[in-house]
């Protein structure tokens, strides 16, 4: 059958509700009900306790089926921790699925089933077909029965749906459609649970709702805060500041850019950490690139780290470091999964290991200070830089212009400028992408801010934009530099200017970015209720390296609003690091052209983060990734709960609960404020049915403050403006 088919666009439509579920490696936060957006908020939420009602129904039927479709998907999704992959794969899920079927005793109930599953059609959606004859299935009813079967496992068809609509690139190692999924799960049913039907509940369960009355005390108190600020009327600065740092919108720079801004003459912008590069980055000794950029864009450009300033000896001594330090890991993971050698394994590494435990549990610090030094002196750091060849001039000019005119940098341009990634470091932590950079595809985003440095610092790059009406200062720098959220910990990359008074900024920089470091680590000591800590950036660094921290940061809970506009707006408030800060002058886009960008993309993606913390909170077992203690991470693609569950596509209950029943994050829609005039705003929503989703359905809410009379409107779920009461 063709891509065309009646099954095929079946499967499509009911698999329409299913959120994708993104691999553990690069663990993107998503709205768990996603595929529910485009109905209002309080219908989704009902639907989808609808699916979870089914789910709750005794059905030992449905058990079976969900524990082998786990135990097929486990064996054939593996990502490199089976030593020993299923047959196969390569021909994808179906068919290899259908070669070993009948040799599986758990579905080879009968003669007959052993028959018909030998003789399986060859194409998935001849095996939907025969599967609805066999289990009776209307027409009428198919698709609901197909979105039950879907929402049986919703982790696991989540990530089957990430494979087929946003994994990029090609998946030649175990490709699986949405298709293969349903014909597999179908003609199980067949074999385990034939009297399967459409199921319905008279559930009178009251879905869960953020709560409405803490949403507006927190928006009213936030908009009366910022209004105080804008009828000030002092919203542009006229100061050359010594250095300007551009930080990720995330929550957690919000407080370390308040930090910093007291201790010197600094001005910080905050802007999506991918620095508006769609870019592939191989780092230097990495086995594969990764994408390092929103998932809501597709990769142009595919950028390689070189070493730079090496000889070749010194390079080859890297190298061969690098690879005998892999060594030891691939074998013991070789004897740990391999059937034949656990015990073997026990036998020979069992006292070295629990000594090695030992260590690592009681004296942490002293065990990473150990394991970083045997590092260094095996395989010596070399100095990398971007190679940009993939990427031409005139792109190499757009990205620029782009990303300095969405932030507002056109004028009073300091003398150094700091594009700041982040990322985190932690041990043990099979969460540890949740914390990177969400901008750049749950990695570190250090790579992309190089790459902008670099392209800023070209004379050629430069003439292009001054020919544009955008002009840098000669003695202007442009500098890389990564933010370690878990240790507050700032690295400037490349910071040896040859000028001398770029080196007193940068030298009074550094002494000012520790100030910072320890103001941020005492502030976020509190929050872990350790304030009296006597050295609090050691206690942050002690949580990154204890391998036995369940939190070893909050990461973004707590987050709350996402703040467009320029930073005198808000650089005199606390704002607890639960805003989402994006820099924005309307006065230099009087289209509106860029702020349609800010709310599509950055915005967009601050409201999947805001939900998969609003819902991970609001019921961590059915939205969220249970509790980290009872977790086992499978196929190096994800975590299961126990050792045959549906595939947990939330925050664990750690990262948003400060006790098993306390919780830490405050589950609040995200509420969007944009200090622009309603001119502008308004046309960008009637145009994008994104926003008319998002903001009607009640996904999330809009305020403007409008420049024209320093007035705060809200957008009512009609999409008409109402004024607030002001201060």
């Amino acid at each position: 059958m063709n891509a065309h088919s009646p099954i095929q666009n079946l499967v499509t439509q009911a698999a329409a509700v299913i959120a994708p579920v993104w691999p553990i490696k690069t663990f993107i936060a998503c709205n768990p009900l996603q595929g529910f957006e485009d109905f209002p908020i309080e219908q989704a939420l009902t639907l989808a306790e609808h699916y979870k009602d089914i789910n709750r129904l005794i059905e030992p039927g449905r058990e079976a089926v969900n524990r082998e479709m786990i135990k097929w998907l486990m064996a054939f999704l593996d990502d490199g921790q089976a030593i020993i992959a299923l047959p196969n794969r390569a021909k994808g899920f179906y068919h290899a699925f259908i070669n070993l079927a009948r040799f599986d005793s758990h579905l080879c109930k009968d003669p007959e089933m052993t028959s018909w599953l030998a003789n399986l059609p060859n194409n998935p959606e001849q095996a939907i077909v025969e599967s609805f004859v066999r289990l009776h299935i209307n027409a009428s009813d198919q698709e609901e029965f197909i979105k039950q079967s879907l929402f049986a496992l919703s982790g696991w068809s989540g990530y089957v749906k990430w494979n087929n609509d946003w994994r990029n690139g090609t998946n030649d190692k175990n490709p699986i459609t949405m298709t293969d999924y349903v014909a597999v799960r179908l003609i199980i049913t067949c074999a385990l649970w034939p009297q399967a039907k459409v199921l319905t509940t008279n559930s009178t369960s009251a879905p869960a709702l953020p709560n409405a009355t803490a949403e507006a005390a927190y928006r009213d108190d936030l908009l009366q805060k910022i209004l105080g600020q804008a009828q000030t009327g002092n919203l542009t600065t006229t100061q050359r500041p010594d250095a300007q740092l551009a930080f990720c919108i995330d929550v957690r720079s919000e407080p370390f850019r308040r930090a910093l801004e007291a201790t010197g003459n600094y001005e910080t912008l905050g802007f999506a950490g991918f620095f508006g590069l769609p870019v592939r980055v191989k780092n230097y000794g990495d086995d594969e690139a990764h994408d390092s950029c929103p998932v809501l864009l597709k990769p142009c450009h595919e950028v390689h780290e070189h070493p730079e300033g090496h000889d070749a000896a010194e390079i080859r001594r890297h190298d061969q470091g690098k690879s005998a330090l892999k060594l030891p890991k691939s074998f013991y993971q070789g004897l740990k999964y391999h059937f034949a050698t656990p015990l073997a394994l026990a036998e020979m590494l069992g006292p070295w290991l629990g000594l090695r435990a030992l260590a690592r549990t009681f004296l942490p610090q002293l065990t990473s200070s150990l394991k970083s030094t045997c590092k260094a002196i095996i395989a010596s750091e070399i100095n990398t830089t971007p190679i940009l060849e993939d990427i031409n001039l005139p792109q190499q000019a757009d990205y620029a212009e782009g990303a300095l005119r969405m932030m507002g940098l056109t004028q009073n341009l300091a003398p150094v400028i700091v594009f700041c990634g982040h990322g985190s470091t932690t041990h043990n932590n099979a969460y540890a992408s949740a914390l990177d950079c969400g901008a750049c595809g749950g990695n570190a985003g250090g790579s992309n801010a190089r790459i902008l440095a670099l392209i800023l610092n070209k004379k050629d790059i430069r003439l292009i934009l001054a020919a544009r009406g955008l002009i840098i200062p000669d003695n202007t720098i442009f500098m890389a530099a990564q933010h370690d959220t878990t240790t507050d910990d700032l690295t400037l990359y490349d910071a040896n200017p040859s000028d001398s008074q770029h080196k007193t900024l940068i030298a009074d920089l550094k002494k000012n970015l520790i100030i910072a470091r320890h103001t941020n680590a005492a502030s976020r000591a509190a929050e872990f209720g350790v304030s009296a800590i006597a050295d609090p950036v050691n206690g942050t660094l002690l949580r990154s390296q204890d391998w036995a921290q369940p939190r070893p940061e909050w990461g973004l809970a707590r987050n709350a609003a996402f703040i467009v506009g320029p930073r005198t707006l808000t650089k005199n408030l606390n704002l607890q690091g639960r805003c989402f800060l994006h820099s924005y002058d309307w006065q230099h886009d009087t289209d509106g052209k860029f702020l349609q960008t800010i709310l599509t993309a950055p915005m967009v993606v601050a409201q999947w983060i805001n939900n998969q913390y609003l819902f991970s909170t609001l019921d961590n077992v059915s939205y969220g990734g249970g509790s980290k203690v009872t977790k086992n991470v499978i196929g190096k693609i994800g975590v299961m709960q126990g050792n045959a569950s549906d595939l947990m596509h939330g925050l664990p209950l750690q990262s948003v609960y400060a006790t098993d029943d306390q919780p830490y994050h405050e589950a609040l829609r995200l509420l969007t404020i944009v200090y622009a005039p309603r001119a502008v705003i308004m046309p960008l929503i009637q145009a994008n049915p994104i926003l008319q989703k998002l903001f009607g359905n009640g996904w999330v809410s809009l305020a403007c403050i409008d420049p024209s009379d320093n007035k705060a409107y809200l957008l009512q779920r009609d999409l008409n403006w109402i004024m607030t009461e002001q201060p």
